[in-house]
Order: C-alpha cells, then sequence, then structure tokens
C-alpha cells in the first residue's frame, strides 16, 4: 500500500491518496495539517510505504510530533537518480524536459513550525505528485535492471528518512565540557572581535621571530608577504608547503594555524550556533555528493576534531556503540569485480594484511599506497610503483577501475553497482577535445586535452568505487535502522524514537548509536548483523567480507585509540 502526501488546496490542509500495492486508487482525503500526526500514525499501522516530494519537507514536523513512520518514496531524491541513470536512459522520466523535479530539496524544515511547509507554489499538490509517482514506476519497470535500482531508491529514501532523525535526535553533547576543552587548549573565552589568549602569545612569537609587529595571519595574502619580507621565499601559506620551510617563525606559525581552525571551526561561536538542549543537530543532506555520499548543510557534521570528541558524551544510563567498516572502498571493488583473491585477503583478517600474506607485497603501507592508488589515479611515488604488482595479484579488481578510467578519458558514463550514473562531462571538457584534434590544433591544445581527459578519468574510476561504497553503506543504515527500532521494543517509553537505541551520527563508513547500556551488546551484534546483510543485498552470495571495528564507550573521544 502507498500513502502519498501532498499539498491541497487549502494551504492549511493536505492532500492524502491512498493506492493499493497496484498503484489503484483505494481513497482520497483531505485533512487540516494540524491533524497529520494523528492521521499518519493511524495509517502506520498497515505499513504503507509513504510517497511524498521531499522527506525534509514533510517528516521534521511528524517526528517533532512524536511520530516515526517505517517507509517512504522520495521523489525528489529518487528523481534525480533515474533522471541520470543509464538503468533508465530511454524512460519518459530521463528525457523529459527538466522541470521543478529537478530542482535541489526544500532542506530541513523548521521543528519549531508544525507544518509550516513554506515554498507556495513550488510545493507540488496532488496530480503533480501522483504523476511523477507514476513515471518514476514506469522507469523503474522498463530498467534493464529493475531489481538494482528499485533497491537504489528504496535505500536512498529510507537514508532521508535517517537524516530526518538524526537530526531531531541530536548527538548527545555537553557545552560545558566543550567550552573547558576550548578553554585549556585556547585560553578563556574572550571578548567578541578578541583572539583567546593562548593564540594571542604565539601569534606574538610568530612576529618576534619575523621581527614584524604587523604580521596577520589570517589573511593569506598578507601572510605571504610578511613570509617574503622576512627572507622566506613560501609559494603559499598552506601548512604541508610551509613545513618544508627551515625558519624559527615556522613552528609557531604552524601552531597557531592549528588553533586557528580549531577556533574558526568549533569555537563558541559554533558551540553558541550548533549546540542546544544537550544536543549537537546537524543538517544531513543525502545524495549531497555526485557518488551518492552524504553532505551537510552547516555546523560541519561531516569533521568532527579529536579535539572537541570528548564534548560527545552519552546521556546518564545510556552509552555509544560507535562502528565503522575497515577498508571499505577496497573491499567493495573486490566485490563489484568479482576479485576473489582479494575478497580472499580479506577474510578473517585486515585486508592489507592479506595481501602482504598472500605474497602480492612485502609491507601493510605498499598494499594501502598502491589500492589508493588504484582507486584514486596515482600514478607516482609508492602508489604508481605498487599498482603492477597489484594487478598481476588481482587482475579483475584493477581491471574494473582501469576499465572505468579508460570510459572516463573517452567522456563516457560509469555506474555504481545500483545504478547510479556518473555525470557528463561539461561541455568546456568537450570543447578542449574536439580542439585537440583540428585542422589548426597546437602541441599546447594536445596537452591541455590529454590533461583534462586523464582528470575525468581519474573522477571516473574512483565514482563507481566511491558510489557503490555509498551504497552499501545506505543499506548498512536502513537494516541497522529496523534492527535498532526492533531491539527498543517493549522498553519503557517505547514509543518514542529516542526512548529506543537510535543513529545519532553517519560520516560515510561510520556510525554512531546512542542507547541505553542495557541494550549496547545487542546494539553491536546488530550493527555487524545490518553490516553482513548489507553485502548480500548488493553482492549476493560472493564471498566478501566487511568487517567492522566496534567500541562501545561513554565519550565519543574514547572510540578510536
Amino acid at each position: 500500500m502507498f500513502a502519498v502526501l501532498s499539498r491541497a488546496g487549502d494551504p492549511d490542509a493536505a492532500a492524502l491518496t491512498v493506492l493499493d500495492a497496484s498503484g489503484a486508487l483505494v481513497r482520497s482525503e483531505e485533512h487540516p495539517r494540524r491533524a497529520l500526526p494523528a492521521v499518519v500514525t493511524a495509517l502506520e499501522a498497515d505499513r504503507p510505504r509513504w510517497v511524498w516530494d521531499d522527506t525534509a519537507r514533510w517528516y521534521p514536523p511528524l517526528l517533532a510530533a512524536g511520530v516515526r513512520v517505517e517507509r517512504c518514496v522520495d521523489l525528489r531524491l529518487c528523481h534525480a537518480i533515474l533522471r541520470n541513470s543509464v538503468f533508465t536512459t530511454e524512460s519518459s522520466l530521463a528525457t523529459a524536459p527538466r522541470s521543478t523535479w529537478d530542482a535541489p530539496g526544500v532542506g530541513a524544515a523548521d521543528p519549531g513550525a508544525l507544518f509550516d511547509l513554506g515554498g507556495g507554489d513550488a510545493e507540488p499538490d496532488r496530480d503533480e505528485v501522483l504523476a511523477e509517482f507514476a513515471a518514476q514506476q514506469a522507469a523503474v519497470d522498463g530498467s534493464p535492471e529493475p531489481g538494482r535500482i528499485a533497491l537504489l531508491l528504496a535505500a536512498e529514501s529510507v537514508g532521508a528518512l535517517l537524516a530526518a532523525e538524526m537530526t531531531h535526535a541530536g548527538l548527545p553533547w555537553r557545552a560545558d565540557v566543550h567550552d573547558r576543552l576550548l578553554s585549556d587548549l585556547l585560553g578563556p573565552r574572550p571578548a567578541p572581535g578578541l583572539r583567546p589568549a593562548r593564540l594571542e602569545s604565539t601569534l606574538d612569537e610568530v612576529r618576534r621571530a619575523l621581527d614584524d609587529d604587523t604580521v596577520n595571519p589570517d589573511s593569506p595574502a598578507a601572510l605571504l608577504a610578511a613570509l617574503r619580507r622576512a627572507g622566506i621565499e613560501a609559494r603559499s601559506t598552506r601548512s604541508w608547503e610551509l613545513e618544508r620551510v627551515e625558519h624559527p617563525a615556522i613552528e609557531p606559525l604552524l601552531r597557531y594555524k592549528k588553533l586557528a581552525r580549531l577556533l574558526a571551526a568549533n569555537g563558541w561561536h559554533w558551540l553558541d550556533t550548533w549546540v542546544s538542549g544537550g544536543r549537537f543537530r546537524p543538517v544531513f543532506v543525502p545524495g549531497g555528493v555526485v557518488t551518492g555520499r552524504w553532505a551537510s548543510n552547516g555546523g560541519g557534521a561531516l569533521q568532527l576534531p579529536q579535539h572537541v570528541r570528548g564534548a560527545v558524551l552519552a546521556d546518564e544510563g545510556w552509552t555509544f556503540v560507535v562502528a565503522d567498516a575497515a577498508q571499505l572502498e577496497p573491499r567493495v571493488l573486490a566485490a563489484m569485480a568479482g576479485d576473489t583473491a582479494m575478497a580472499k585477503a580479506g577474510q578473517g583478517t585486515d585486508l592489507y594484511e592479506g595481501m602482504v600474506r598472500s605474497g602480492a607485497v612485502e609491507r601493510r603501507e605498499q598494499a594501502k599506497y598502491g589500492m589508493l592508488g588504484a582507486m584514486y589515479g596515482g600514478t607516482s611515488g609508492e602508489s604508481g610503483r605498487m599498482l603492477p604488482r597489484l594487478a598481476r595479484a588481482y587482475p579483475r579488481a584493477i581491471g574494473l577501475v582501469e576499465e572505468a578510467a579508460r570510459a572516463g578519458e573517452r567522456g563516457e558514463r560509469v555506474s555504481t553497482r545500483l545504478g547510479r550514473s556518473s555525470p557528463k562531462p561539461g561541455s568546456e571538457w568537450q570543447r578542449v577535445q574536439a580542439s585537440a584534434y583540428g585542422d589548426e590544433a597546437s602541441e599546447l591544445d594536445e596537452r591541455r586535452a590529454r590533461g583534462d581527459s586523464r582528470a575525468w578519468g581519474r573522477f571516473t574510476r574512483n565514482f563507481v568505487v566511491q558510489g557503490t561504497a555509498a551504497e552499501w553503506a545506505l543499506c548498512w543504515l536502513g537494516s541497522l535502522r529496523r534492527r535498532l527500532w526492533q531491539l527498543g521494543a517493549g522498553q519503557p517509553g517505547d514509543g518514542q524514537l529516542t526512548d529506543r537505541p537510535h543513529l545519532v551520527f553517519f560520516l560515510h563508513d561510520e556510525v554512531i548509536v546512542h542507547t541505553p547500556e542495557h541494550l549496547a551488546a545487542e546494539v553491536a551484534q546488530a550493527v555487524q548483523a545490518a553490516a553482513d546483510e548489507a553485502g548480500r543485498l548488493l553482492f549476493g552470495s560472493f564471498p566478501i567480507e566487511f568487517r567492522l571495528s566496534v567500541a562501545t564507550v561513554r565519550s565519543y573521544a574514547d572510540a578510536k585509540d
């Protein structure tokens, strides 16, 4: 059964259209928006798949009212996949002119304004939503790989539910601990507009070493000019480049830059802006990267520096289960390629250590750098030297990324395991390639064309691996979300999402679950079981292991060595 929510004629109402499994109309009605939590709760007992234009529009207000839904179809996210996938390239949806369905989503709704959706006419009405849903179903049904693309759409949609749920639940965050960590590193909180004491004293060291009281390290141009006045021929102010310079000013300058980054990224202003009520509530953006990886909208959710992780503390009586997938991308590559030798190297052990034991290379770092070179196109240094050896040991895996690279160099598209496809190169890329073969082409034109071609090949080489790893992660999240909800059944106050074990953070191959302490062991088992299920969903019976590092801790700072 499908339950379709959309805009009604009355802006204070919403249209609910119920369809059976075949898509036939069961009933159509309108409800006041304030009544939606009760309406959705009653219908959720029948386990419908909710269909709406944008999860970020409809779901946050439901969560704020204490309503969790099990399944949905996020039409806008699914449209983006179907519009671009080579699996659906001949569909009416993919060949239609661009429309409002191709526009970015609405972002996160304001949880403080119940069903204040905004957007006016930008919110599609019932007929528009039903027409889009029908077009998407037709695109899937007509695909040569309907099972794969349908799994991708379901995973993308459950990811949208989880993104909203994690913002709603928030990551437990102790503001007082964060303030103490900042004070220990930077000195007491300064008055607005002033530098913290530690930063100011470090700047004094830099100025004395350069014999220049006017140095402003917060301006790259001014800093570069000051360095050159002191006889330091630096090409830029990037830390990795300054580390090569021998001068008394460099050490305090690097120290200053590190502290300044902390202040800018996670200082007191960040704390005031993003942490409230003991929770950090970032806005996650599913599919925010072209490969399908998530992005975040404000708050720097995808980067939590080690310096502030001590402020991430579980509630009293609760704990964190933190898990990350070891060598996720190379394991995904082995499974995609059907490379049994590479899969065997990772069975029961660290994949890179397994490569050493197999005789492919002598040292773990050689395996690591070689695989990074294979997946990201590194051709120099250790990566370049190891690649031929890995190609001999694991020809199917290395061959897959090499084939993807050659396709990209020709301007062709490549796809992930489930059917997310890379974009075509832009018009400028096409122009440069065409000009290199004209009658008046110069050697410079040819070099530029070759360089652009190789760069696009590096992109497509990585696209197939990173994108498929993102699909695995979405399936992992979806399976884990279901298992956590089941684990919490029967617990006191189990009707609310935050009363059960629940996900509070996700970053590519890492999750944090906030759970009552007495369920921690079961949550740890569920995390691994979900990873195993994700592997089966994508790769069937192929013998690939997705090994997890799992830690149960009260502080996120203790999760990793």
